[in-house]
């Protein structure tokens, strides 16, 4: 096979530069660090790489969100902590309170401490992190949740939270709003509520009761009279007599699956009633024993069971700031699995996208000799063969 002389060189000419150009590659491998630089180094790989890429963007995201998320729920759980021991405080008080050989002016030095633990109570609700946003404000995050005015504290926040994503495939409350941690209290016992008439007389007061059989339990409004002071009716919201019997003080009072212990000595007319346990705030239970305290139309029965119906609403309260507290330290743990998760996730993909994308020094030095040795001896081999002439040969 006959090649010509122009068919020579234009080969040899591309066997340089194509030798020039991959050792042009490897220098910049070893320059930059990396192997592939573009889809035009290696398609695939870079395909794969971006891939990658883009799931550890949207990982890194997800342990922003979390940090983030974090950080509230965790100035929350201490502002929770706060609230309970304000509320313990006040439960310490009441116990204080609750005592007939006080006087008038010993009660309205308790009420007095009590409006400090109000106010307390207040500020605790209207909490800021480090943006001054309000924790417990929900969406309204950007301005007081809480007012008070005189004894009565009034929730202005939103009820719906911020959802945060902190995986691909789990998102949670950032958050609780002040309606859930302040002000959805159940009264009672958590299935009635007892109270005494505004026109008794006597000295007896009703306890709280509890509920000793829930089947046979018909939600109602229970009035429990007393036809003279040892002998009473129980009647519902239909007039119908649902029990009866004596009295004698200390005696517990049972029917259709509840109990109620009272105290003291009623008078002829007097009544009690049991009513379906409805939802009350924490700071009304504050307020309601401050109003019972300072009031001076109050007999000592009806300020005993008041006091009584105040200690089982702080008690209340301080159940719903642990049930808050338990959903916050709930979500807190998720927030550290999610985040173990992620960093492992992480990790894996960044090694991943370094084996693909990384130079490997060790052989890119090793082809870099070759290339160099390999275009020498081209450049050497093409310099030679150039000289070549048939007049060389003609004498």
């Amino acid at each position: 096979m006959r090649i010509s002389t122009v068919t020579f060189q234009y080969d040899a000419v591309n066997q340089m530069d194509a030798l020039e150009t991959a050792l042009g590659q490897t220098q910049q491998q070893l320059s930059t660090g990396l192997k592939i630089r573009s889809a035009a180094d290696n398609p695939i790989g870079m395909t794969q790489i971006n891939q990658m890429n883009v799931e550890i963007s949207a990982s890194t995201q997800y342990v922003t969100n979390s940090n983030t998320a974090q950080t509230n729920l965790q100035l929350e759980e201490q502002a929770l902590s706060n609230a309970s021991n304000i509320m313990q405080n006040a439960n310490s008080l009441a116990v204080e309170a609750n005592n007939s050989s006080l006087t008038a002016a010993n009660r309205r030095d308790i009420a007095t401490q009590l409006q400090q633990d109000l106010q307390s109570l207040a500020s605790i609700g209207n909490s800021t992190d480090g943006n001054n946003n309000y924790l417990f404000g929900g969406y309204s995050n950007t301005s007081p949740p809480f007012a008070i005015s005189g004894n009565t504290v009034t929730y202005n926040g939103s009820n719906q939270v911020s959802q945060v994503q902190i995986s691909a495939n789990q998102s949670l409350s950032s958050g609780d709003s002040g309606s859930t941690a302040f002000m959805n209290v159940l009264t009672g016992n958590g299935t009635f509520a007892t109270s005494a008439a505004s026109t008794n007389t006597g000295s007896a007061s009703i306890g709280g009761g509890n509920v000793i059989n829930a089947s046979q339990w018909v939600p109602d409004t229970y009035t429990i009279s007393f036809t003279d002071p040892t002998d009473y009716q129980v009647t519902d919201s239909s007039g119908n007599t649902v029990a009866s019997g004596s009295y004698t003080s200390g005696d517990t009072i049972a029917f259709n699956g509840v109990q109620v212990t009272l105290n003291g000595t009623p008078a002829a007319g007097d009544q009690f009633t049991l009513a379906p346990a409805g939802t009350t705030s924490a700071f009304s239970a504050i307020s309601n024993l401050i109003t019972a305290l300072n009031s001076t139309t109050l007999n000592q029965g009806q300020l005993t069971t008041q006091i009584n119906a105040a200690v089982q609403q702080i008690q209340n309260s301080i159940s719903n700031f642990s049930n808050v507290s338990a959903s916050v330290g709930s979500r807190l743990n998720a927030i550290t699995a999610a985040q173990s998760t992620a960093t492992t996730v992480q990790t894996t993909l960044k090694a991943n996208v370094g084996t693909l994308q990384d130079t490997d020094y060790a052989a890119a030095t090793t082809q870099l000799s070759t290339q160099e040795l390999a275009l020498q001896a081209a450049q050497a081999s093409y310099a030679s063969l150039q000289k070549l002439s048939l007049f060389n040969y003609l004498r």
